[in-house]
């Protein structure tokens, strides 16, 4: 048997509950959030600019890698919520940088530290397996289906 590639629903909601009372709370679920809802890849979501982002339109721009096209995705009042709530602490950081995840240093979120994020909330939700950022991107695939079916 395979191991599987990508989160459930149900382990989605859970890895984003593993967030409350961490110690970054605010960025961790804002990042857990935006990389299953968009199907971010790890590097996408660690070169978000603040300029991508803008909560007045409601408007999420990404830079896609790999030979993708870069779009615009709207985004939900949850997202705007956990957006703002991240951007609040941000900007008391006073970061030296555009970069819109950043480390507790203030410098840009790296790869490494969105992995170890991952699969960190992973473990304190009891996953059955261990989490990586692909599997929310494989995530967002597989709920896009079931999102269609329930807007219809």
């Amino acid at each position: 048997m395979t191991e599987r590639k990508h989160l459930t629903s149900l382990e989605v909601e859970k890895l984003l509950s593993a967030t409350k009372d961490s110690r970054n709370e605010a960025r961790d679920r804002c990042l857990l959030l935006l990389m299953y809802r968009h199907g971010l890849r790890v590097s996408e979501a660690c070169n978000l600019e603040l300029s991508q982002v803008d909560t007045e339109s409601r408007v999420l721009h990404i830079a896609r890698l790999k030979k993708g096209l870069s779009t615009a995705h709207p985004l939900r009042s949850d997202e705007v919520r956990a957006i703002k709530a991240w951007l609040a602490i941000r900007a008391k950081m006073k970061p030296d940088t555009d970069a819109f995840f950043i480390s507790e240093r203030r410098s840009p979120l790296s790869r490494k530290t969105a992995w170890l994020i991952i699969r960190s909330h992973g473990e304190r939700a009891w996953l059955s397996l261990p989490a990586h950022p692909h599997m929310l991107r494989h995530a967002c695939g597989f709920a896009l289906p079931i999102r269609e079916r329930t807007r219809a």
